[in-house]
């Protein structure tokens, strides 16, 4: 018999000083039997990192991802239902990622272990000439010091300032600093 998904609840309060986007949201998460909490915690900081200021061209979601190969972490679909960002977490390959680049306007990558700069040094060099993709690294320390706020039912405020993200729950706060690897336009 499959295991199923563990359903997590969180109330995450969104102030992004940087690129003036405020809210409350009310997620429901399916964590995959597979998928840890320090993954699982990144997908909520991805959301809250790549918010949409308004939903004039769709709203930022989570997708089936572990349960579906096709499909990324998160997604923000138009009303026309084309990808407008597609953000991916981990390391994924190169064909996975020029993939992405097909079908969206948009590719972020969120690598998260501490391998993450020797899987970057592989890819770097094939991937050069990809405009529409952004690589970023959240220092293991930090992703693992937030997969230790992890809850069934969560209360989140995540403010975001100068490229930080101050996350803090009942259970206590973590600074997230998010290092660039690759600039989207390059």
């Amino acid at each position: 018999m499959a295991l199923k998904a563990t359903i997590h609840k969180a109330q995450l309060q969104i102030s992004d000083m940087d690129r003036h986007v405020y809210g409350d949201h009310s997620l429901t998460i399916a964590r995959h039997p597979s998928e840890t909490d320090e993954r699982m915690m990144m997908r909520i900081l991805a959301y809250a990192l790549y918010q949409p200021a308004d939903d004039r061209r769709g709203r930022l979601e989570f997708t089936k991802g572990l349960s579906d190969a096709d499909e990324p972490a998160l997604w923000q679909l138009d009303l026309t239902g084309d990808v407008v960002q597609w953000i991916e977490l981990g390391q994924p390959d190169e064909r996975r990622l020029r993939q992405a680049q097909g079908r969206s306007e948009e590719v972020t990558v969120i690598g998260f272990a501490s391998s993450t700069p020797v899987w970057w040094a592989g890819l770097q060099n094939k991937l050069q000439r990809t405009p529409k993709l952004a690589v970023w690294q959240i220092p293991a320390d930090q992703s693992q010091a937030l997969a230790g706020l992890a809850e069934r039912s969560m209360q989140l405020q995540i403010s975001i300032q100068d490229g930080t993200a101050y996350v803090s729950t009942e259970k206590g706060s973590v600074d997230i600093t998010p290092v660039l690897l690759k600039e989207r336009g390059q």
